[in-house]
């Protein structure tokens, strides 16, 4: 059996990234698991979520965004 992990949250008081998916402005830094790291906005953070806590070691928000993961799925 593999112990699952939470990713080390961490808040910025900003982010100077753009989103990955449509260039808004970075609201959360995504380091993965597999090496590399995803930025993505607001939206994009909170839509994907669920697929991106169980694949990171770490998320950086950007101060007063809320990350909807704050704990592994259910």
């Amino acid at each position: 059996m593999t112990a699952m992990l939470s990713p080390e949250i961490v808040t910025v008081p900003s982010l100077v990234d753009r989103c990955d998916s449509c260039s808004a402005a970075g609201k959360a830094e995504i380091a993965l698991t597999s090496g590399g790291s995803l930025v993505f906005c607001g939206h994009h953070a909170n839509k994907n979520a669920g697929k991106l806590h169980p694949v990171a070691t770490r998320i950086t928000v950007g101060d007063g965004f809320e990350w909807l993961a704050q704990s592994p799925p259910a």
